[in-house]
């Protein structure tokens, strides 16, 4: 299937698809990594209020669960702190919750304090607000992941009252929690989260919650994009406690590990890579290493590409890629963030998608392809 593409100087050059790249199928999970996909929501195209399909938004968890992953809900690649209101949110951890429960999919769901009004909050009103949003996890009979709050890190006057508000937290969760430490590029509000700027320094606090608590953390997510860091402190981990990396630049060395340990994997690549991700770690649970990396190779260009500077808008691209691959029947996004990439941008994002097999129907790529470059003014 061809079309003309963009260049970098208003040209327009010819392309041709490749064909999609048969990565199979099981349901079966990983037996040797712990591997979630954080997923993305699918908006309404026809709905005054931004609502959510949910219908789509669903069956697009049971794809997931289909490659065998478990399903990350109510991340940021579901636009928390971007769009997604609490109200929409919750309804989203309960309907999701059931139908895990329906399937037997595994699901983890993020515990944020996002209802808060705008402005200063108390740590009493963050710890309310965990507390509130952690019942709702609870009832719909998910993993808890306690998410990194843009309101503790604005109301917080040092480690000490991380400690206080994550000692309240893990101490009245009924099951072992996921913490979660997202870096500034995926949220600058959070700049400075455990107490210190230094993310070494960091990562010392952070360890000092997680030893006073082993027994109630299952894990830890990181996603700071610096596999030294997430390796320092994955060896610093007591034992039993997970780090899960949420490195889209450099998750498959992380993910295999060495002789001193290996990450699992939370990821929002896994979103729009599910079928390759899937099939790189049933190669590891196979042991064959050569298969592993020759699956993952061509998604980490792409990967690296969506997740660029600015790092927060990867939403953009996770949601083109799945409207490219007919998961959903339009380009979309709460809020509108569907404008927040360039036109460049997302033309690379295809032909990388294309280069790595990840377009199932080439011939209905190529047509939304065509057409959403119309709508830019790119006349084939």
């Amino acid at each position: 299937m061809k079309l003309h593409l963009p260049e970098a100087d208003g040209t327009l050059a010819p392309y041709t698809l490749g064909e999609p790249r048969a990565y199979g199928r099981t349901s079966a999970p990983s037996a040797r990594r712990s591997a979630y996909a954080a997923a993305h929501v699918v908006v309404d195209p026809l709905s005054d209020s931004g609502s959510l399909d949910w219908d789509t938004t669903l069956a697009f968890r049971r794809h997931l669960w289909s490659h065998g992953l478990g399903v990350a809900e109510a991340m940021d690649t579901a636009q928390r702190g971007m769009g997604l209101d609490w109200a929409a949110t919750r309804e989203l951890i309960l309907r999701s919750g059931a139908e895990a429960a329906a399937c037997g999919g595994r699901i983890v769901c993020g515990a944020g304090t996002d209802q808060l009004p705008a402005g200063p909050a108390s740590l009493a009103d963050i710890t309310a607000a965990y507390e509130e949003q952690l019942e709702v996890i609870e009832a719909a009979g998910a993993v808890p992941v306690i998410m990194a709050s843009r309101q503790l890190a604005a109301a917080a006057g040092g480690p000490e009252d991380y400690a206080e508000v994550y000692g309240r937290l893990l101490g009245s969760v009924s099951r072992p929690a996921v913490l979660h430490w997202l870096g500034p590029m995926f949220d600058p509000a959070l700049e400075g989260y455990w107490g210190s700027p230094d993310v070494d320094v960091a990562a010392d606090h952070v360890l000092t919650i997680i030893q006073e608590h082993a027994d109630r953390v299952e894990g830890i997510k990181v996603s700071l994009l610096d596999a030294g860091k997430e390796i320092a402190l994955r060896r610093r981990l007591p034992a039993g406690v997970r780090l899960y990396t949420g490195d889209d630049f450099n998750y498959p060395e992380l993910i295999k590990g060495d002789a001193e340990g290996h990450s699992d994997a939370l990821l929002g690549i896994f979103d729009p890579i599910a079928p390759a991700a899937a099939a790189a770690m049933r190669a590891l649970d196979a042991g064959d290493g050569e298969a592993y990396e020759e699956i993952f190779g061509p998604t980490v260009p792409l990967s690296r590409h969506l997740f660029g500077a600015p790092t927060y808008y990867y939403k953009t691209g996770v949601v083109f890629l799945a409207w490219l691959a007919g998961h959903q029947r339009a380009f979309r996004m709460v809020g509108g963030l569907e404008s927040a990439r360039s036109v460049p941008h997302l033309v690379r994002l295809f032909t990388l998608a294309d280069a790595a097999g990840l377009l199932p129907d080439p011939d209905l790529a190529a047509s939304r392809m065509r057409a959403w470059l119309a709508v830019q003014g790119v006349q084939q």
